[in-house]
């Protein structure tokens, strides 16, 4: 069977959500004075910091609900280990504050007008840059809870990829490919792909890349493949060979440092600090906040390698399931 409707329906809401949000944002980026740009959007920060906040619980809390409308409850998982959508608001997908990601289209477009663009055009440019940058957060952040949530749930086993509709010829290539539960997540920005659940009793089989192919029209082969790969296409060649897969994709952990953690959530009111308690004033912060750092969702599954009680014990210790 194709991917269900409850999986294509989350993807697509999370589509939504994350449209939306960059609208809303793309409005406070509108509002900025031209002349006073640094000032202007640094108060502009606290408005723009809230809805994509906002964006991100709402991407998150969806989470819970749609696996139990699609599994209903897992009698194996203990009622503790239900995702904290809270845990993944403030910080993107890489480990990084929010509030620093929303400041670099400001400095881009200071950065350009310093070198002579007309200001104009380096405020489009500072625009595009930050709808790639919420887009692309609240998908990743979506995509986070929907991992979190399957792996704490044991009944879960595996995932498929469901691709968005219209996607880049890179993720019609991953379309239905099975993962491992704690396997991270191949994207590029904007991507919004999704995940659907494989369980004992509910076992998705979501359309191949070449039925994806198939079913799509002349124009809509030449936008996603362009012309030279359909003609190769159409006349035998295998569309992974014609196109590399992984190309431009990633997954969060590759972007920064070597161990993907974060700050955020690690002080004494972080559900993450307070299962940690070790705490320390460095200088300039305002608040203590745990030694240890708090290990985003991707690196944990990297590290437990496979043993998903282990995977478990450090997304509860790390403050995503209470």
């Amino acid at each position: 069977m194709p991917p269900s409707a409850e999986a294509v329906a989350h993807m697509e809401a999370r589509a939504r959500l994350a449209s939306a949000t960059s609208r809303a944002v793309r409005a406070m980026w509108l509002r900025v004075d031209r002349d006073n740009i640094h000032t202007s959007w640094l108060g502009l920060m606290v408005n723009v910091l809230s809805i994509v906040s906002g964006g991100q619980l709402a991407a998150a809390s969806s989470t819970e609900p749609w696996l139990q409308s699609l599994l209903g409850d897992d009698e194996d998982r203990a009622e503790s280990d239900r995702l904290n959508p809270a845990s993944l608001v403030g910080v993107t997908g890489n480990g990084l504050p929010l509030a620093d990601i929303l400041m670099s289209p400001m400095w881009s477009a200071l950065r350009l007008v310093t070198g002579g663009v007309p200001v104009v055009h380096a405020m489009a440019r500072g625009q595009a840059l930050l709808d790639l940058l919420v887009r692309t957060t609240i998908a990743d952040t979506g995509r986070a809870a929907d991992s979190v949530g399957m792996v704490s749930r044991p009944a879960i086993t595996s995932y498929v990829r469901v691709v968005e509709a219209g996607a880049c010829n890179r993720c019609v290539l991953l379309a239905g490919r099975e993962y491992g539960v704690s396997s991270a997540f191949a994207r590029h920005p904007r991507c919004h792909c999704s995940m659907e659940p494989v369980t004992r009793d509910h076992r998705p089989e979501p359309t191949s890349a070449q039925d994806v192919y198939a079913a799509m029209s002349a124009a809509q082969r030449h936008k996603t493949f362009g012309e030279a790969a359909v003609k190769a296409i159409d006349a035998g060649a295998d569309i992974a060979q014609v196109v590399n897969a992984r190309r431009g994709m990633a997954s969060a952990t590759v972007f920064g440092r070597a161990v993907q953690a974060t700050t955020e959530g690690t002080t004494r009111r972080g559900l993450a600090g307070q299962r940690r308690k070790n705490f320390e004033k460095l200088p300039g912060n305002r608040y203590r906040t745990a030694k240890t750092p708090r290990l985003m969702p991707e690196e944990i599954y990297r590290q437990a390698r496979g043993d998903r009680e282990h995977a478990v014990r450090l997304l509860r210790r790390n403050g995503y399931i209470l």
